[in-house]
Parts: structure tokens; sequence; C-alpha cells
């Protein structure tokens, strides 16, 4: 088969998306006051910046990532409902003995699964965190069991829970990278539970508790998501924000582990993302389900052209001013004959910037079913192809 090369001479500026590797271009991110930090692009599902991204640590309350996610997700399947009375056990009230966050629940209540969630995650309560977890998987042991088998299914090998709250323990360590994948599924997989992230603060029992997300406070794009603090990890924070451009709303992901103080953890991330915004633009290099280039012919299907592209908008991000320079081209294997499925891979756009340096490789599909001619027309399409 030969290989057809098709240079895309235009671009459409607005967003990114495609690499799953650093672009920095020689941009030399802010000095970071913290032993580990990452900052993603989730638009371009790339990382604009790092440093000890895949070390693991001790991740604190950030673990309360994955609780939450498990507790959505038992959601979804109606395993549980928010308005659903959950009973406190000995365990969970516990937890007040440990020194840890709490919500402030006792065995003589039946919080509903939706305080408990504003209780993990506005309060971080580690009581708030026993209570799901044995609402969900029968026991904390059986949860942690969950957690663990999530984080592998997701191909997240640095890191393994021993706890549902975030306790120092041995073995119980994460990574930036890893601990951003579980925030990344949060907002992709359950829209209708990111509220909890943005909110400031949660009543219960009387006790009104902050948000200890403070840049939910300072920056009005900010809207999640998880601090966390141990003697071990120091003072951590994921934050997630979301601003307007003109080519539409654009998400980054900062996280910052090891810092020094609150006011801190909340600093080193508003530095990290203001300087992602500031740095980078984002390009969008295919509109969802739009054509990329011209429709490319067919042999031997009920249709003598298909289009191919992305099911979703795919977006790279390049410094700022660096978008009108970069170097496009699809390439695919020819030639494509029927039958052909709806979202079958078919070639890929491959991204690089003026001097040539590979920035991402982005999967195209074809966007509608060919299905295959009669015999009659194969067989004409078989001799055209024979002369060909």
């Amino acid at each position: 088969m030969n290989r057809l090369f098709f240079v895309l001479l235009g671009l459409v500026v607005a967003g990114t998306t495609a690499s799953a590797t650093a672009f920095a271009q020689g941009l030399q991110p802010p000095e970071i006051g913290a032993r580990q930090y990452l900052l993603v692009d989730m638009n371009a599902n790339q990382v604009l910046a790092e440093r000890g991204a895949d070390t693991a640590a001790d991740p604190a309350s950030l673990t309360k990532l994955m609780t939450a996610y498990l507790v959505f997700d038992a959601l979804r399947q109606h395993k549980l409902t928010l308005d659903q009375k959950i009973p406190v056990s000995q365990r969970a009230w516990a937890e007040r003995k440990g020194g840890g966050s709490l919500m402030f629940i006792d065995t003589t209540m039946t919080p509903t699964v939706d305080e408990l969630l504003q209780g993990l995650i506005v309060d971080s309560g580690n009581d708030a965190a026993v209570a799901l977890a044995e609402a969900v998987g029968g026991s904390v042991d059986g949860f942690v069991g969950m957690m663990n088998r999530q984080s592998q299914a997701w191909g997240l090998k640095n890191t393994t829970y021993r706890n549902v709250a975030g306790l120092t323990e041995p073995g119980h360590r994460s990574t930036p990278r890893d601990l951003v994948v579980t925030a990344q599924h949060i907002i992709r997989d359950f829209p209708e539970h990111y509220h909890y992230y943005a909110q400031r603060d949660f009543k219960f029992n009387n006790i009104r508790q902050d948000n200890r997300n403070i840049l939910l406070r300072r920056d009005p794009s900010v809207d999640g998501m998880k601090t966390g603090f141990t003697d071990a990890a120091g003072y951590c924070l994921l934050a997630s924000a979301q601003r307007e451009f003109p080519n539409g709303k654009r998400r980054l992901v900062a996280i910052v582990m090891g810092t020094a103080a609150k006011e801190a953890r909340a600093d080193e991330a508003q530095k990290l993302l203001n300087w992602g915004y500031t740095a980078f633009d984002d390009v969008r290099l295919v509109e969802a389900g739009k054509s990329v280039g011209a429709p490319v012919p067919v042999w031997k299907g009920t249709q003598a052209q298909v289009g191919i592209g992305s099911p979703e908008a795919i977006y790279v991000s390049v410094p700022k001013g660096e978008g009108d320079r970069l170097k496009t081209q699809v390439e695919r294997t020819d030639p494509l004959v029927a039958p052909l499925a709806k979202g079958q891979r078919v070639g890929s756009l491959k991204v690089a910037t003026a001097a040539g340096t590979a920035i991402a490789t982005i999967p195209l599909t074809v966007l509608e079913d060919v299905p295959q001619a009669g015999i009659f027309g194969r067989a004409w399409d078989a001799i055209r192809l024979w002369i060909k």
C-alpha cells in the first residue's frame, strides 16, 4: 500500500489537544516553591510544566479524589442515592481520635450521601470518607481494594492506596501525575457532581467550615479541587481553573505537593495557573465531527468519498504567538476500501513546530459508515485499482 501525505495549509486558531508529552519550547516556568508540581492543559491533554511528577510521595487528603470518584460511580450505577441516609459506624466516629479533618458526625446520626459528600470534599472530613467507603464497599478494606483496582484500570503504576482518607501509612503513595489523572476523570466522567469542588463552605451539626482551597475565594476562574496536609506530605493543592478566551473555554489543572504552608500552596498553584494561561495559546486543529481537508476517495463502497476527522475537537498548546507557525500533515494508508465503520482509525494528523519539532500525533477516524458496494461496484473498483 502507498502512504499518502497531505499538507494542510491552514489552521483554525482556537485551542489544543493530542499529545501527552510536555511542549515547553524553551519556555521556563516561574520558580515554584514545592517539592513536586505539574501543570496540565486539559483541552490539549498536554503537560506544560513539571517537576518530580512521577515521584511517589504521601498524597495526604488528595487521596479523597479517588474516594469521591468511586462514590460518584456508585451514584451513577444507582447503588446509592444522594438523599439516602447512611448510618455512622463506630469506626467512622473514631476518626476524631486521629487528629485529622472532620465533618463531625457521630453514631447517633444518619447523614445523607449528599451531606457526606460535602463533608468529604468541602470539609475534607476523614469521618465522611470512612462512612462513604463503608456504604459503597461494605467495609473500609473492601473500598480500599476498589480504589486500587480503579487505579490499576487507569494504568496508574505509581499509586497504591492503604486508606480512604489520606492518613500517612507505609505504602500509601501517589504522584502528581497520577493524582491529576484522577482529577481529570472526575471532571470528565462526572460533570454533574463537579459542583461540590467549587463549594466554598459547608455547615453541618451547627459547625460551619470553609473550604481549605483558598483559591476559590481569590480567583473566580478556579472551581476546584482538593487540598491536603500531613507532616510527611507538607501542604498540597490540586487546583482546577477554567477561563474564557476568544476561541472558547480553556481548563488548566495545577498540582503542588510539599509546600511549606497553607498560603504557599495557594500562591504556588496560582503562579502555575497564571503562567500557563499567559505563556501558552491553545490552537484548535480539528473541529468536532468535521472533515480534516477534503473528503478522501473510497473504493468498493456505496459512496465514492468520505470525510476523516475526529468526533471531538482537537487542540494543541503552543507558546503564545506561535500558533500560526505550526506545520500540520495528514498521513493515511491508501487505498481506503469499504466497508468502513464510523470511528474506524484510518490515519493521523501530525503536528510540528516551524523548526520541525514534533508536538503531537492525532488519530483520524472515518466520520460516517461506508457500506460495501454491490458485486458490480466492487468489481469495477477492483479493475480501477488494478489499473491504478
